[in-house]
């Protein structure tokens, strides 16, 4: 391996920037894992022990010749969608993508999105949307995987940055940058194809490529007046007004935000949630296809008591307190 494969300008993660989602910390403020779904845990079990050891593979000592950067880029999607990718971007890394403690030397991201199939999220919270989530955690990182192993193949260093687990980068903010959509209310990306139902991963590498752009699709604005994750959240944890001083989205808005401290409760003890997605009504749910092209049902979300509020000690994880000392018109 030549050391000028790695550039010089390694990219740092700024100190003081975000810290990667506390998992355990959360997970033991709630009592533990207590949902039990074999089939997501057999998953589970085998992307750690059959992915995880795959995540390095020898590097060719001769490279691929691309005329250009564009060239490069086109052969990238390629071999992506060859794969199985539904969504492939490409984008620069920088600073602000980086969480904190952590560092990265590749200067470009390729950003691999994987749709999931919405008959699962037909009812949520319920094991058959958390078990789809898992499968395409899975699927996805098969993507991840072989593109990485393709990229190496080629002479050009690689690092697989797996959907599921200890990333070093922010998948959302590089998927943004990659033109996957626009953030919504519910804090999640809204693809114009797909809706917010998919999964994202991440390749690094040196590969010099064509980079993507944020997209201006007019979602920012539809959340802004559609209220259906607002409504439908089970904890009640979605915002009313997008937060000041929160950070600004690539079309210069500010952020929405989650109060985590009523989401990951429910999140954690019902089934892995994700009823804001399914209930997303952004183009009249016309992404929200079945098997036999007909656009799906309006999901069914229980109401009722929504959890346990807890905000376990996390410096660097700020979030809002939405509606703690009042109730939700929503949900009373």
């Amino acid at each position: 391996m030549k050391d000028d494969y790695y550039p010089l300008n390694v990219i740092h993660g700024p100190e003081d920037g975000p810290a990667p989602f506390a998992w355990d910390a959360w997970y033991g403020s709630v009592g533990g894992r207590t949902i039990n779904i074999p089939e997501v845990d057999t998953i589970m079990r085998e992307i750690v022990e059959n992915q995880y050891p795959r995540f390095t593979s020898p590097l060719a000592e001769s490279r691929l010749h691309f005329a250009d950067a564009a060239e490069a880029s086109r052969w990238v999607k390629e071999r992506a969608r060859l794969h199985g990718a539904d969504i492939i971007g490409i984008c620069a890394v920088e600073e602000t993508d980086v969480y904190a403690e952590q560092s990265v030397s590749e200067p470009f991201a390729i950003v691999l999105g994987k749709k999931m199939v919405y008959e699962s999220f037909v009812t949520v919270p319920s094991h058959a949307a958390a078990l789809e989530c898992m499968r395409i955690y899975e699927d996805l990182g098969e993507v991840v995987l072989n593109l990485a192993k393709d990229l190496r193949d080629a002479g050009f260093p690689a690092t697989v940055e797996h959907p599921l687990g200890d990333s070093r980068v922010m998948h959302v903010p590089l998927a943004l940058k990659a033109g996957f959509g626009e953030l919504g209310r519910h804090g999640s990306i809204i693809n114009t194809t797909y809706g917010p139902l998919f999964r994202i991963g991440s390749v690094l590498t040196t590969l010099d490529m064509e980079v993507d752009s944020p997209v201006n699709a007019g979602i920012g604005a539809f959340c802004d007046r559609c209220q259906a994750c607002r409504i439908f959240c089970p904890a009640d944890a979605i915002p009313d007004e997008r937060s000041p001083g929160s950070g600004k989205d690539p079309q210069g808005n500010d952020r929405y935000m989650i109060d985590t401290g009523k989401c990951f409760p429910y999140f954690a003890t019902h089934d892995y949630c994700s009823a804001c997605l399914a209930v997303c009504a952004y183009k009249h749910k016309q992404w929200a296809t079945l098997e036999d092209g007909s656009i799906g049902p309006f999901p069914q979300v229980p109401f009722g008591d929504p959890s346990i509020v807890v905000d376990p000690a996390e410096a660097k994880h700020n979030y809002p307190k939405i509606r703690r000392n009042e109730s939700s018109p929503f949900h009373r």
